[in-house]
């Protein structure tokens, strides 16, 4: 195919293509009398792949014949240049990766591109701003050149041409994504935001959007003030799109990706603003007509968005109000009706509800929360045909509820029980496995007498976590409960267990559930040493979203601190406990000891962690 183009090579390029890249008759109609469709036509990026260093020459040749008519402005060749721009925008990963060129675009830009900011055809001013974001990140030699770049796209978000008002905000997302240092944008952030709140109701775009949520995310804290007006006008955008969505034309989806562009923005506040917790409340009215109705059937295509934002209230708010609350309803009917891939997303909020919420989720009847829970679990649990990877949430729920609720839910620890270990027996995935065991440490961590009581009668053998806990590879790793937060919660149950009066556990019983005791104190204290020192080699992740993301540690209720539970064994059953040692192998004895000393040097050290703060909040008072 390539021998039969060659020959035509040149015509096709700069005959046919090059002038269906440049600005035309039809482009300028629309430019006149539809600037909006203008803007949503965009640009055709076509790439040269073949013959590529004569088309830059032809390129080259149209810059230069321009700048021979740059005096004469009724001849210059405006739409030979727009083209020739476009051209140089769409190639830009090209040139940018090519020695021959790559050193030569700073020179480009400035001698061809900068000086069409200030052109009278508007299709050039903003085919300039649009070029100028598409090399925002390479590296200038002169910085001077980089803060000309950035401060032209500035003045385009004020020109009258909505295109170039639109071209300049997009190329605004590069410029401040290769800004090294923000201090230079930082003082016109109110001006550009004030541009932004302009733009948002002329055009529905969801680069706009992305834009504005660049700003956010890289301003973070500064942008507080901004926050609720900012949570304004994008919910109005957000209206507005679904409302251009919902035209005749069905082919166009720009309303319904500028919505989600929305939403995406609101989020990036919500998590800049995180440390003024008070400003939720200021929010939060904005943002609830929005959570109410695409919570629902008609908010499926938003549906992961929506529950982000509703995370971020119910996470960071000084209380969860009861307006929030009425959202739960919702999202519980989704889920029993169409939204089970959301389960992993709608875990974060109902864990935010139950520990944060407490008491209105055990006292409250109109609606029955602790009953809307079960209602939703066990109709999932009991469904054989869905996948346990979809399941995962279902035993996290059980678990925050049995950790946070510890003395208040007794009715539900039979029946949490009873579909855990029926769904346990056909179990198939290790993981799963573990998170349905997990529930009864849960159980016995609730209340170890109650929960023993129900297993036995249920005909469970006692020592089947011990054993499943305690299994190890051929390498002498623990096989499961790989997390650190499920051998947190197994120490918890194990040992709730052996704190049980003398008798009620069987003697036969105590020596393995002991010995996996053990193993996995030892396991979890080797596990948080590596983990403290992996994250001494790297910088952490500060995303805040990780303070409610439920797929690693912190996926459940507040526990207490493993490092202490031997500790606190031996203090109040001293003498069992020495019993229990003795009948151990050397091995174990020394696992026992080893826990003993680390246990004593921890209280040691929190000790001393509370005193230096003590005398910190003394010295600053």
């Amino acid at each position: 195919m390539y021998n039969l183009l060659q020959p035509h090579l040149d015509v096709l390029l700069f005959e046919v293509i090059f002038p269906l890249m440049c600005f035309n008759d039809n482009d300028q109609i629309l430019w006149e009398e539809d600037p909006h469709e203008y803007v949503r036509k965009g640009y055709v990026r076509k790439r040269g792949k073949d013959n590529f260093p004569k088309f830059i020459q032809f390129i080259v040749g149209t810059f230069t014949r321009y700048l021979q008519f740059y005096q004469q402005v009724l001849r210059r060749p405006y739409r030979q240049k727009d083209g020739a721009l476009l051209a140089v925008g769409t190639l830009c990963d090209k040139l940018r990766q090519t020695e021959l060129y790559k050193s030569e675009l700073e020179s480009i830009l400035v001698r061809h591109v900068f000086p069409e900011f200030s052109s009278p055809a508007g299709h050039l001013r903003a085919k300039a701003a649009w070029v100028t974001g598409q090399y925002a990140n390479i590296s200038f030699s002169d910085q001077t050149n980089f803060s000309k770049a950035l401060h032209c796209v500035i003045s385009g978000m004020r020109d009258p041409e909505l295109p170039v008002w639109v071209d300049s905000v997009f190329a605004l997302r590069s410029f401040i994504e290769a800004c090294k240092n923000l201090d230079e944008i930082h003082p016109l952030l109110p001006q550009l935001l004030d541009e932004f709140f302009k733009l948002m109701n002329e055009v529905e775009n969801e680069d706009l959007a992305f834009t504005l949520e660049t700003i956010v995310y890289n301003f973070g804290e500064e942008i507080s003030p901004y926050a609720l007006g900012l949570c304004q006008n994008l919910a109005s955008a957000f209206w507005r799109c679904i409302d251009s969505d919902n035209g005749d034309d069905e082919t166009d989806d720009s309303g319904a990706l500028a919505a989600v562009g929305c939403l995406c923005a609101i989020s990036t506040i919500l998590e800049s603003i995180s440390s003024l917790p008070h400003l939720y409340g200021q929010i939060e009215p904005q943002l609830l007509p929005i959570m109410r109705k695409r919570l629902t059937t008609d908010g499926q295509d938003v549906f992961e968005e929506v529950l982000e934002i509703v995370s971020y209230i119910t996470t960071f708010s000084p209380t969860i109000s009861l307006e929030m609350w009425s959202l739960w309803p919702l999202m519980m009917e989704a889920l029993k009706d169409w939204a089970i891939d959301f389960f992993p997303n709608i875990l974060v909020p109902l864990h935010n509800y139950i520990t944060r919420g407490t008491e209105r989720y055990l006292t409250c009847k109109e609606p029955d929360y602790q009953q809307s829970l079960w209602s939703v679990v066990s109709l999932f649990m009991a469904n054989k045909n869905i996948d346990e990877s979809d399941l995962v949430p279902a035993p996290k729920l059980k678990g925050i509820v049995l950790q946070t609720c510890k003395g208040q839910v007794d009715q539900w620890v039979e029946p949490y029980l009873r579909i855990a270990l029926d769904r346990l027996r056909g179990a198939e995935k290790l993981s799963f496995k573990c998170l349905l065991i997990e529930v009864i440490a849960n159980s016995f961590y609730y209340n170890a007498s109650l929960a023993l009581g129900i297993l036995q009668r249920f005909g469970f053998a006692t020592d089947y976590m011990a054993a499943h806990a305690a299994r190890k590879k051929k390498s002498g790793v623990l096989a499961n409960f790989k997390r650190e937060h499920g051998k947190k919660v197994c120490i918890l149950g194990l040992t709730s267990l052996l704190c049980l009066p003398a008798g009620q556990l069987p003697g036969e019983v105590l020596p393995p559930v002991f010995r996996a005791l053990l193993e996995l104190l030892v396991a979890y204290k080797d596990q948080l040493a590596e983990t403290a020192k992996a994250e001494e080699e790297e910088d952490e992740d500060d995303d805040i979203m990780d303070d409610f993301q439920m797929d690693d540690e912190d996926d459940e209720g507040d526990e207490e601190n493993p490092d202490e539970t031997d500790g606190t064994m031996q203090a109040s059953e001293s003498i069992r406990f020495q019993s229990l040692t003795q009948t151990l192998d050397p091995h174990y004895q020394g696992l026992a000891n080893n826990i003993a000393q680390h246990t004593e040097q921890r209280r040691a050290e929190i000790l001393k962690e509370q005193l230096d703060k003590k005398s910190s909040t003394t010295v600053a008072s």
